[in-house]
């Protein structure tokens, strides 16, 4: 086995109809071609950056090196278990729905779809739908896509920056034009378009009806309190079944360890402001910017994030024991409350 150590992953970009050719406040370059929609930083054909594994895939890496990448706490052990992207809607997303593990493992997939979005940037009057009104039937569903009005049954939620929308895998959803969003989900790809406001694309009702789920969680988590010392803040945004994110701002340097009693998780760091540098063990220091991602496997017991001025990122792994879906609310009185 290589020596391990973090892998900073090259970004793959994926053009959308729905895109953008401005990706601000991530990326400062501008898109001349077909507009983008999603930017994949840890998809299984991400590649490595630095290090003696550049240029390996980390789907490669991850049934190569199992939990030595993944740790124990991965549901699968040689599968990368988290996908985070970023995503640039200028249009509506289609209305869509995603499938549990169950339903998954039944069509032969790995695992099903649960995904939350941090979000970014939300310009005034910016939306997503999250689930059915309440008393929807199936049989309404159905009838309103045929009628091209299906809008008018989901729960249409305002955004602004900092928010995190939870969607459970059997929730219907969709997000609205206008904002950036940071995705964290499980790895999976398979997506049910229920609906898509009479646009030419293909639909995948029979599936999408099937893959509902009635009190599927969906809707904003509550807000906590960050907690700081010493040049470093820290916040959890979200804790569930499928993966755990906490966001940190750091204006000096600060050593993240891991705990010795606990299983281990891969870690996925995510720069969303300013820069910085990760120092670990005897491995070349790696510089680390907005719009990055590192990787830091489970093997690697500790590292020292040094900010340049201030760096902002968020940290993404897997629960290291049993945890609840997180308590989500669709009204706007949302409270910030204590740890």
């Amino acid at each position: 086995m290589p020596h391990l150590y973090p892998l900073r992953l090259h970004p793959e970009f994926y053009e959308r109809v729905w895109g953008a050719r401005n990706l601000e406040p991530i990326y400062s370059c501008q898109i001349t071609g077909e507009p983008i929609g999603e930017v994949w930083l840890t998809g299984d054909k991400c590649r490595v950056a630095n290090g003696p594994l550049a240029g390996r895939t980390l789907d490669e890496l991850s049934r190569e090196l199992g939990p030595d990448l993944l740790g124990e706490a991965s549901p699968e052990g040689s599968r990368f278990p988290l996908l985070l992207k970023f995503l640039f809607p200028k249009e509506k997303l289609s209305v869509q729905v995603h499938p549990d593990d169950e339903t998954a493992a039944r069509a032969g997939q790995p695992w099903g779809k649960t995904e939350c979005w941090y979000v970014l940037q939300a310009p005034a009057g910016t939306q997503v739908g999250l689930g059915l009104k309440s008393g929807v039937s199936k049989g309404q569903v159905e009838r309103a896509i045929r009628e091209t009005r299906m809008e008018e049954l989901l729960n249409w939620v305002d955004l602004h920056s900092g928010d995190l929308i939870y969607v459970e895998a059997g929730a219907v959803h969709t997000i609205g034009p206008g904002a950036v969003i940071l995705e964290i989900q499980q790895n999976s790809d398979t997506t049910y378009r229920l609906y898509d406001y009479g646009r030419p694309r293909e639909l995948h009702i029979d599936a999408g009806m099937r893959a509902m789920k009635e009190g599927a969680h969906a809707g904003k988590v509550q807000k906590q309190h960050a907690h700081a010392e010493n040049g470093k803040s820290q916040v959890n945004v979200v804790t569930s079944p499928c993966f755990v994110v906490d966001k940190f701002s750091l204006s000096q340097p600060w050593e993240f360890r891991r705990p010795e009693h606990a299983k281990r998780s891969v870690w996925c760091l995510v720069a969303i402001r300013g820069s910085g540098v990760i120092l670990s063990g005897g491995a070349e220091p790696i510089s680390f910017n907005s719009g990055e991602v590192v990787v830091v496997p489970a093997a690697v017991k500790n590292l020292t994030v040094k900010p340049q001025w201030d760096l902002e990122f968020l940290c993404a792994s897997l629960p290291v024991e049993k945890v609840e879906h997180p308590r989500t609310v669709l009204l706007e009185n949302i409270k910030t409350v204590a740890p």
